[in-house]
Order: structure tokens, then sequence, then C-alpha cells
């Protein structure tokens, strides 16, 4: 209408996500880009990553409301960030030698993912459920003996799914194409 383009707010399903960056760079795509440029960028962008997250996730807890609830999901969200952008940076100038050392790479990859996932569940479990105080109850149940063998089958089932999203991508791209 009237020659303006709007963007495509969610480019890519979430339900293809397995790092907390994809994910927020896939969920409302445009409020993100508001954010990164209004925001993440003029604080200092990727030279203080660690430290700009923390800003950005805070302003949209508290956009949306000053609850408590909302902050423990930001700051979880932020929490969960931190190893992700660490191990991301780390791994980038590793390249496997191998096909073995590409198996290990994928299935340690694999695992990340399936954290990731859980995480992100635990943030929005916090965030919009139980409330930061019910994170307690939540993992004192699944640390009981009752709790483990339910974890580990969740955990198994999103392991499953990471290396289902990495078939998908390979095919997409073409990876494993025949010639």
């Amino acid at each position: 209408v009237n020659g303006i383009e709007t963007v495509e707010n969610m480019p890519n399903c979430i339900n293809n996500c397995y790092s907390l960056e994809t994910f927020w760079k896939t969920w409302h795509a445009s409020f993100n880009r508001w954010l990164i440029r209004y925001m993440y960028i003029p604080l200092g962008g990727s030279r203080r990553k660690l430290l700009n997250v923390w800003v950005v996730f805070t302003f949209v807890a508290v956009w949306h409301d000053l609850e408590w609830k909302l902050l423990s999901w930001a700051w979880l969200t932020c929490l969960f960030f931190m190893p992700e952008m660490l191990l991301k940076s780390a791994s980038n100038g590793f390249k496997a030698k191998s096909a073995f050392g590409e198996f290990v790479r994928r299935e340690l990859k694999a695992v990340a993912g399936a954290a990731t996932i859980t995480c992100l569940m635990i943030a929005n479990l916090a965030g919009y459920v139980i409330g930061p105080s019910g994170i307690n109850w939540l993992v004192s149940s699944f640390l009981k003996r009752e709790g483990v063998p339910v974890l580990g089958g969740v955990f198994f089932s999103l392991y499953v799914g990471t290396k289902l999203m990495f078939h998908i991508q390979d095919l997409r791209s073409g990876v494993h194409s025949p010639q």
C-alpha cells in the first residue's frame, strides 16, 4: 500500500533454530532490527557484545512490562547467551581435518543446540509462567529421582531434533546432494 514494503517479521521457522542468536534474529525480525540499529550498535556493537546483550534484553523486558517475571526472563536469557557467545567465538577458527573430527564437531554442536533449546524453554517458563520463585521448584523437580529420566528424555528429544535441523539445512544448501 502506497509503496511501503514491510519487513517479513518471521523470516524463518522458529522451530528450526538451535542457537539463541538465530532464534532471536528470527523472532520478531523487525523489532530485532530496531534493537540492533538503535541500541546494540550505539552501545558498541559486537565489541561489547557480552555487556550489550544484558542492556538490550533488560530493555525488552521493561518495554513489555516492568515485572520481576519478565526481568527474570531477560536475565536468564542473557545468562544462557553467555556460554553460546563464548563458545562461538572460541570455535570460529576450528576446522575439522578429518571425517571423524567433523563428526565430533557436529555431535558437540547438536548437544549444544539441545542445551540451548532447553535453556530457552527454562527462561520462557520463568518469564511467562512460573516466575523467578518457581525456578527453584523447576530445578528441584527435574533433579529428583523421578525427574531425571524426564529431563533426559526431553534433552534426548531436543538433541535428535537438532540433528534433524542439521540434515534439513544440509538438504537446503545442497551439501549432501548427489552429483
